[in-house]
């Protein structure tokens, strides 16, 4: 894995710099891409800090928001020029090459990333406007698209933009918006600068969830956790455990598969383990409250109340633990407690013209440094931030992130559930919506110490995605690599295969008629639990298969069973799939053609690095 350090050099008159020798000694501007991506070849040493930290508050105070947004890795001082800053965290691949810009992708993506990245834009309005880096969302090539992901490559504060400056940019957007969504998306706006900003968000996710909501949606769930080689008990737990998960005779439990839940004890072995499992039970107890609230009130709930009530929910289970804390006269480093990320698939019903279906949410909710990972064949996204002495210093305006990790309680933990009062809890809530293929990672710090994950997701998601292996076997060669590579801690992990592909075709029960699914948006409300649970979303009966062979069906199933009979009806199958297929490019040509590019996707409609 390539491990090289790139930066965005924000200054005046880079391009006089010289290009055939390092900067300072250790600098190397990146002239074939540009003046401004300069390379560190010295990245084991700490950078210069900037002589005053007022000018470049704006970074530090936006540090929370690293999934979209550069952080400030130091400067580079220079005889008679002002101080260069350096920034990490930026939009480019791992050889260097920027991130494809919104506006160049535009065209190409869907209705329902259409309007996710402008959610995106909007949803980080305010926390921008507060330190007066609006600006930021004017410049065209300034924003940058990995995937579904909205990037800033740096922050501009020279002048203040309004929310009708956005409108006029986004207006140049509307002649390449998708047709399905173009007359909506005018009319919001329009109305942007007239109207309250909340009230333009939640339109705006109003007509995100109808669009997300066409398309299926698939889970698969499964978790496990492991002691690691050098301790005898775990003080972790994670939900759900293949016990967890019914098998065929048993009532499926109504969390599965939309909760994951990992939690790390804190506070000892007396203490640690006690915690972390009063946590995921008592998360259990008030999701599943919550859960039978979202199927009783037809009205949805915006992303706003959800973030309340999961913030509520977490203040709940910290009184449960701070109360056994009391109880048993536990004080200071003897209280126990525990770290937390939490994940719920919020199944919230849109109504559209196909009957009600899922709104494809995803809610993480995290406490301490157990994290949240996002991962595809492509990209490995970390979503969560910790909660940690270095982390915190950042936030507040107080220090570099490089020069916070030098100090010597830099990764020590700022918070966790049930040491102290909920009113000193701040869990963090993120709404995400699932409109890819890919796995949703949660794990403790027992996996994720020392870039493990960064270091080796690429090969075994490309396994998983691809079907070679099941999630069971991705998750114990998880704990594997830190049992062998880590192995300082207890270690849990959580993987959540998540699916909005339509399966073409699916040959789903060998003793009735062959069946061809098309894929197109049908209401259903179907369970399936083969040995990672697996929730499915598409006019279709459940199937048993495992996730492994389930997802080459039409190849393996049926063989023993049928025999003679699928060589002789597979003419028959063919000819029905040719000819459905046919009738669905004619009666829908533009829904024909979205799926059609989503299963064979020609090169230029790639999300590619420019």
């Amino acid at each position: 894995m390539t491990n090289n350090r790139y930066l965005w050099a924000v200054g005046k008159d880079l391009e006089e710099l010289p290009t055939a020798e390092l900067i300072k000694g250790r600098y190397q501007i990146v002239k074939s891409r540009s003046t401004h991506l300069w390379l560190d070849t010295l990245p084991d040493l700490a950078p210069e800090v900037p002589d005053k930290l007022e000018p470049v508050k704006p970074y530090l105070l936006l540090h929370p928001y690293q999934l979209h947004l550069p952080q400030l890795y130091g400067v580079c001082t220079l005889d008679h020029t002002p101080e260069i800053l350096l920034l990490e965290n930026i939009p480019v691949d791992r050889t260097g090459r920027l991130y494809p810009s919104l506006i160049s992708m535009w065209e190409k993506a869907t209705p329902v990333r259409q309007l996710y990245w402008l959610w995106q834009i909007l949803d980080l309005w305010t926390p921008m406007a507060e330190v007066g880096v609006t600006a930021s969302w004017l410049e065209p090539e300034n924003i940058r698209v990995e995937g579904w992901r909205v990037r800033l490559t740096q922050l501009h504060s020279a002048q203040t933009a309004t929310l009708e400056d956005l409108a006029v940019t986004w207006q140049a957007l509307l002649p390449g918006t998708s047709p399905v969504v173009q007359e909506s998306l005018a009319r919001i706006i329009q109305h942007l600068p007239e109207i309250k900003l909340e009230i333009t968000i939640s339109e705006l996710n109003q007509l995100l969830l109808q669009q997300a909501a066409l398309q299926p949606l698939r889970l698969r769930v499964v978790g496990a956790t492991d002691a690691g080689p050098q301790h005898l008990q775990n003080e972790d737990t994670c939900y759900p455990l293949l016990g967890d998960l019914p098998s065929n005779n048993q009532t499926y439990d109504p969390l599965i598969p939309f909760l994951s839940i990992v939690c790390d004890g804190v506070g000892g072995h007396e203490g640690g383990e006690v915690a972390s499992q009063l946590a995921v039970e008592t998360v259990k107890l008030q999701i599943r409250a919550l859960l039978k609230e979202v199927s009783e009130d037809p009205q949805l709930m915006t992303p706003e109340l959800v973030a309340e009530q999961l913030q509520e929910i977490l203040r709940v289970v910290n009184n449960m633990i701070a109360g056994r804390n009391d109880e048993q006269q536990r004080e200071s480093r003897r209280r126990m407690g525990t770290t937390l990320v939490m994940a719920l698939q919020l199944p919230q019903q849109i109504v559209t013209a196909q009957g009600k279906r899922n709104s494809h949410e995803l809610y993480l909710v995290s406490v301490g440094d157990s994290r949240a990972y996002w991962l595809t064949e492509e990209y490995c996204y970390l979503l969560t931030v910790d909660d940690d002495v270095a982390n915190r210093e950042v936030r507040l305006g107080r220090s570099l992130y490089r020069q916070a990790l030098q100090r010597v309680d830099a990764l020590a933990l700022t918070q966790a559930i049930g040491t102290r009062s909920a009113d000193n809890l701040s869990p963090k809530v993120q709404r995400l919506i699932i409109e890819e293929d890919g796995l949703l990672l949660l794990c403790s710090d027992g996996l994720s110490d020392h870039g493990r994950v960064e270091e080796s997701w690429q090969g075994l998601m490309a396994e998983v995605i691809g079907g070679k292996i099941t999630l069971e076997t991705a998750v114990d060669q998880l704990l594997t690599i830190a049992s062998q590579r880590n192995g300082h801690d207890n270690a849990s992990v959580v993987l959540t295969y998540c699916s909005v592909t339509p399966e073409y075709p699916v040959l789903l029960n060998a003793d009735q008629k062959s069946v061809v699914n098309l894929g197109l948006p049908q209401e259903q409300d179907s369970f399936l639990f083969p040995a990672s649970a697996q929730l499915l979303y598409e006019d279709s009966e459940p199937s048993l298969a495992t996730p492994e062979t389930n997802r080459w069906r039409s190849l393996s199933i049926g063989e023993s069973t049928l025999g003679k009979r699928v060589a002789m009806g597979a003419g028959v199958v063919a000819l029905t799939f040719l000819v459905g297929l046919g009738l669905w490019s004619v009666i829908n040509p533009t829904s024909f053609q979205q799926q059609w590019q989503r299963i064979f996707p020609t090169r230029s409609s790639l999300d590619r690095p420019q």
